[in-house]
Parts: C-alpha cells; structure tokens; sequence
C-alpha cells in the first residue's frame, strides 16, 4: 500500500488554503489525542498528524513538500526530510477534579514544536540549543481564583537519546493556583518545556489562564464576576437583609424593596480578589415556589385578589 500523503493524512485538498489545514489538523488533533481518545494508535495517529500539519502549515516546507511529490524520485536516500515518525506530541494530562473542572487543557499549541526543535538540533549540531517554550490553556473554576489552589498534573513528555531516538517520560506537577489570579494570566513552569539538545537548557512551559464560565456564574473583564442569585417573591417586594451563597462566600446583602427579575446588585471589590479586585453583580432572579396543598393555593388566591382588586381599583 502506497504511504500516505500528508494532506491525505490531514484529509484535505492539495489545494487547501492555510485556514482549511488548521481547522482540520486542530479537529484530528482533538479527536486521536493519547488522553482522550480510545483508539489502539491514536499515539502514532497523533504523531502523524503533527508531522503533516508542521509541514503544511509552514510556506517553504510545504512547497518542498509539494515539489517532492512532484518528483518522488528525487528523494534523497536519507528517506523523509520533514521529521516523520519522530515528530513526537508533547501532550498533557490532568488528573485531580476540582478546581480545575473537565476540559483544562486546550492542547492545539503544544504539538508542532518538536519536530521544529529537532532540525534546529540537526542544523547547529555542535553548540548547546535551549528548548522551545510551550504555551497550553488552563481552564479553571471561578472558584480557585478566590481562594487558590494546588493540583497535579501528569505529563507525557518527549525525550531524545544520544543516537537521536525519541522516547516519552511521564512527569508529575504540581500546579499552584495563586490567589486572585485573573483571566489572561499566565503560569510559568520552568524546565517543562520541550527537551534541550547538546547540553541546553530545557524550554518553559506557559499556561495560560482562562475561567469555566457558566450561565449563572461567570466572569468579564477579566476579574469582574457575574452571578445569578434566586430571591423569593416577598424578599423581592419587600426587601431587606438577605444570606447569599456566592462565589465569594456567604454574603449579607441588602436587597432593595420592590426588586424586579433581571436587577442586578453590585457588590463592589467582591470580584476576583486580584490586585485590584474586580466587582461582584448578583443578577436577581425570583424564584416562584410551587403551590403543594391547598394552604399554599388558598395563600396565593388571597394574593391574587388583594392585588387584583387594587389594580382594578387603580
């Protein structure tokens, strides 16, 4: 059988342009990662696709690329100059629940720097190379940003021996959440990047974070927090000191009297506690209760006629 091209591979048209490829690498990537996907190769699958992707994702290389396929006897003996099977993933995997949540890592930028690190190893082979940084996206609950954190996460790291051979080493790492960290920001670890060649340093690993934002509890504006809080009828219309469960914790708060569903309270410095800390808006929404006995509806029919007959007597 004759070896994939690489836009067969990637499953992509010869003629694809620049945003085709990198919507269908970052949609393969997602699919065959070694973390999530059950496939028996979804590890050699995953190294195929980053070595197609580096290639046709760069100008030069993919015009190389092309011209050896124009002319496939032109090869050199050497066999194929564009990483192959070593182009290694450098892939992540958390373990730990909370505050992280599911779906922390957005692994898209991780992939494509090892093969780039190698032939630069290959072009300057005498002198110490530092390995490339590499950048991930950390999703974390609003929570973690009030209070900070501490998880660990795995990794399967690329390594290269002294004949030029890759392997991979699992490496644990602990993850400090600082408190009032906002979104943007970003977390060095040093060292974690790719593999150094000839006795250079290894790269750092940068990640960067953004918030698991949910309907009724998110953030804008990078440490302003947003948050749905139910309020019954009466404290609605009759207004007061009322005890709210929020991302900052249980709060005294003094809701205005004859609040309307959709208000908001805004609760200055309650935000993300960050240097200069954001606000908090609790977004009032009044939260019915069920009418179960016959107590309950003879209270609302009471209700009902006494504003029923004010209006009409307005």
């Amino acid at each position: 059988m004759a070896e994939k091209t690489y836009y067969e591979i990637l499953g992509v048209d010869k003629t694809a342009d620049a945003d085709t490829i990198k919507k269908a690498y970052r949609k393969l990537v997602r699919k065959y990662h070694p973390d999530v996907s059950k496939e028996p190769d979804a590890a050699e699958r995953t190294a195929e696709i980053n070595t197609a992707y580096e290639t046709l994702s760069d100008r030069e290389k993919r015009a190389e690329y092309d011209e050896l396929l124009a002319n496939p006897y032109g090869r050199s003996a050497g066999g194929n100059p564009f990483g192959g099977a070593q182009s290694g993933g450098f892939h992540y995997e958390y373990r730990g629940g909370e505050p992280f949540g599911a779906g922390d890592f957005n692994f898209e930028d991780l992939f494509a720097g090892f093969g780039r690190s190698q032939r630069h190893a290959h072009a300057r082979p005498d002198g110490p190379i530092k390995g490339e940084d590499q950048h991930a996206e950390l999703s974390i609950d609003i929570y973690a940003a009030y209070v900070g954190a501490e998880r660990s996460l795995n990794l399967n790291v690329p390594t290269v021996d002294e004949y030029g051979r890759v392997g991979y080493q699992t490496k644990t790492l602990n993850v400090k959440i600082p408190k009032g960290i906002t979104e943007g920001q970003q977390i060095r670890l040093a060292g974690q990047g790719l593999p150094g060649y000839n006795g250079g340093v290894n790269g750092d690993l940068y990640l960067k974070i953004k918030f698991h934002d949910k309907p009724d509890l998110y953030v804008k504006n990078k440490k302003d927090v947003y948050q749905t809080i139910d309020v019954k009828p009466w404290e609605a219309v009759l207004g007061g000191k009322i005890i709210v469960p929020t991302a900052a914790g249980r709060l005294q708060v003094n809701l205005p009297a004859n609040s309307q569903n959709g208000k908001s309270i805004r609760l200055k410095g309650k935000g993300i506690p960050a240097k200069e800390a954001g606000d908090l808006y609790l977004n009032i929404r009044i939260s019915v209760p069920k009418a179960e006995s016959e107590a309950d509806r003879a209270a609302w029919a009471q209700l009902a006629a006494h504003f029923d007959g004010k209006s009409a007597s307005n």
